[in-house]
Formats: C-alpha cells, sequence, structure tokens
C-alpha cells in the first residue's frame, strides 16, 4: 500500500513540475510579444507626428492663415548698462570726540565756595568754574608774608654794618637765605593757593555739572565726574570692523556715514584703522573724522558704509532675476528671431553682491535685454511678448 502512496505523489510531483513548465514558456513568450508590439506603436507614433509635423508646415506655407498660433507670454524687459559698482560694508558706528574733558583739581580738591558754571553752558578754555576754600592757604601766605618783611629787614639791617665794616660776613649770608627761604616758601603757598581756583583745559559745552556749594569737589564722585565739559569741532565717528575685513579696511578707505537722529549724510574717509584685534569681539576699530556740526553730539548712533570694492564699467542686474538650474546660474533674456520674441537662457559669472543689485563678471553684454518681469516659468525658447513702457 505504501509504494502504491508513493507511486501517486511521485506521478503527482512530475505532473505538477510539467504543467508549470509549460505555464512559464506560456507567460515568457507573451511578454515578448507585447514588448514587440509597444515598440512597433512607438515607431508608429514617431511616423504619424512626425507626418503631422510636415503636414503641418506644408499646410501653412500654402495657406498662411491656417497656421497654428504659438502661446506667448507678458513680459518686461530692461536693456543692459554698464556703469561703477560699489560694494559697501554696513556696520554701526558711535560720534566720539577728541576733546572731552573730565575737570579735576590740580591739588587733592577741596570745598566748593562758588560756582561759575551750570549744566548747558558754553565755556572757553581757561575760564574759571569753580572756587573751592582758600582759608587756611591765605592764613599760610599772610604769616608768611609777615616773616618775610621781618626777614628783609633783618638782611637790611646787617647789610649796612657789613657795609661800615661792623659784623661777620657768615651773618650776613644767613640773613639773606632766611629771605630766599621765605620768598620761596611764599611762592609755594600762592601756587597750592591757586589750586583753589578750577578753570576750563578745553572750549566747549558743560555737558554735567554735578557738585554743588559745600560739596567736596574731587573730580569724581565714585566713577561720575563732577563737572565734563564736551567740545563739538572735534568729532569722529568709530566703528568696530569684524575681522575678516582685515584686508579690505585700511586708513584711507572711502566711508559713508549716517546720523539717523539728525538726518545728516557726510562722506569721509578712515583717518586711524587699528592694527589689534579685540579678543572678545574679534574686531578692530577704524576712525573718520567729522565736519563740526550743532547737531552732532556724542554717542550719537552712526550707521557707516565702509567701500572696500569698486569696480567700473560693471554690468549688474537686480538679483531677483538671476536663477540657478543644475549647470549654475542664469537669467533669461528678450531675443528678436525674425521678428519674433522669444526667451533666451544665458550662462552667466556672477561677482559681489550688495543691496538688491549683483555684478556680472561674464555672460551678458552690453545692450541686451534682459526680462526683470514676467520671467518666472518661462522656459528657453517661449515666445514672449515686451510690455509696452
Amino acid at each position: 500500500m505504501q509504494k502504491i502512496v508513493n507511486i501517486v505523489l511521485f506521478g503527482s510531483a512530475l505532473f505538477l513540475a510539467s504543467c508549470g513548465a509549460k505555464s512559464d514558456a506560456t507567460n515568457n513568450g507573451g511578454l515578448a510579444a507585447k514588448k514587440a508590439q509597444l515598440e512597433e506603436l512607438k515607431k508608429q507614433q514617431q511616423k504619424i507626428g512626425d507626418d503631422i509635423t510636415r503636414l503641418e508646415a506644408d499646410i501653412a506655407k500654402l495657406d498662411p492663415s491656417s497656421a497654428k498660433t504659438e502661446k506667448t507670454k507678458l513680459v518686461a524687459i530692461d536693456s543692459v548698462e554698464t556703469g561703477t559698482f560699489t560694494h559697501y560694508i554696513d556696520l554701526q558706528g558711535t560720534v566720539t570726540s577728541d576733546n572731552i574733558s573730565y575737570v579735576s583739581p590740580r591739588g587733592q580738591g577741596g570745598l566748593v565756595k562758588q560756582i561759575f558754571v551750570k549744566q548747558g553752558d558754553h565755556v572757553s578754555k581757561g575760564q574759571q568754574l569753580l572756587k573751592l576754600d582758600d582759608a587756611v592757604y591765605l592764613k599760610n601766605l599772610q604769616q608768611a608774608q609777615t616773616q618775610l618783611s621781618y626777614a628783609q629787614d633783618l638782611y637790611r639791617r646787617q647789610k649796612n654794618l657789613w657795609d661800615q665794616q661792623i659784623g661777620t660776613e657768615l651773618q650776613l649770608i644767613q640773613a639773606k637765605q632766611n629771605v630766599d627761604q621765605l620768598n620761596d616758601q611764599i611762592a609755594t603757598i600762592k601756587e597750592q593757593w591757586s589750586m583753589t581756583n578750577i578753570y576750563a583745559d578745553v572750549s566747549g559745552i558743560a555737558e554735567q555739572v554735578n557738585v554743588r556749594v559745600g560739596e567736596f569737589f574731587t573730580g569724581y564722585v565714585g566713577q561720575t565726574p563732577q563737572i565734563a565739559i564736551v567740545n563739538n569741532e572735534h568729532l569722529k565717528v568709530r566703528v568696530q570692523v569684524p575681522e575678516n575685513y582685515a584686508d579690505r579696511v585700511n586708513t584711507g578707505t572711502n566711508m559713508i556715514v549716517s546720523l539717523p537722529d539728525a538726518n545728516k549724510t557726510y562722506n569721509t574717509a578712515a583717518s586711524v584703522s587699528g592694527k589689534i584685534i579685540d579678543p572678545n569681539s574679534r574686531s578692530f576699530y577704524v576712525d573718520a573724522k567729522l565736519p563740526s556740526d550743532k547737531d552732532l553730539r556724542p554717542n550719537q548712533v552712526a550707521l557707516v558704509k565702509l567701500q572696500d570694492y569698486v569696480a567700473t564699467n560693471a554690468i549688474t542686474i537686480p538679483v531677483n532675476t538671476l536663477q540657478t538650474d543644475e549647470k549654475g546660474k542664469f537669467v533669461l533674456v528678450a531675443v528678436n528671431e525674425n521678428g519674433k520674441w522669444i526667451a533666451k537662457k544665458k550662462p552667466i559669472e556672477i561677482g559681489q553682491l550688495y543691496g538688491s543689485f549683483i555684478e556680472i563678471k561674464s555672460g551678458l553684454e552690453k545692450g541686451d535685454k534682459i526680462i526683470t518681469d514676467g520671467y518666472q516659468g518661462l522656459f528657453d525658447g517661449q515666445p514672449i511678448t515686451i510690455e509696452a513702457k
């Protein structure tokens, strides 16, 4: 019985294998036929398309009115011109003054007896600002002058005796030394006394007067100056320039300085360029002188443009017209072919970018008609209609 079962199973396996082989052969044969049929249809399609194109051209020659009208797109163009292209580094600076004087006493200071200036006053160099307590110096001066008068009288008496050959030369010399010493002492007291008068070192505006009669004047209260004088005749703008521009910004670099609050703009040049990079900000300072102007004040915010690149006879285009594909940068220009305007793709090489314009190194020539509006979705060779200006 087992042998019969084995024979039946073996026969079934052979039958199934035979059927599978026939099925695979049938499927393979059908696929090849379908591929061949598809290839044949493609050839027929191409031939029909060529025939249609040829017939349309023949009909257009015989009957121009029946020619197919191509769809055009409305665009705006601008003629490419050459000019000077300037690139700037845009930064923010601060107006400062070379002549800001923080008034201090020459000595240890003293108690304020009189004040001759108030905040906002214009002062001149050498003008007295304060009078400090001088009672001690006046008393010392009076005593020294009394002693000098006595020493001078004693010297005259000693000299008269010496002229009469009475007394010794040593006595005369000592009397003269006493007079000289007192004269030196009086000169010292007068110098100390003069320190009670506080004068302006520069001309300008009294920006700060933070002292009152009866207060002690030393020049500073903590870190705050008691009197500050600002001279607006020698102003400058200072800007911190990132270190990556160190090889492009130097003394003499052209600058445009705008003061938004004063609504004024000045063309100037860098007068000083720092040679040390600040380790914290990674920048170096640049100073430029500003003209004397009553509307300018130290610590005003300044918008600074430093010229770091200029090209003459340069071609520039609006940066929004620049496009990119897998081959690189390009723009679309309008070209007139056989009386019809079409869009043409022009590969370009770009240079510096500043504001809304970019420099074109190569790819465009003067007189080219660049498409400035309507270029979105345009393709190379597409018919266009130019918008009338």
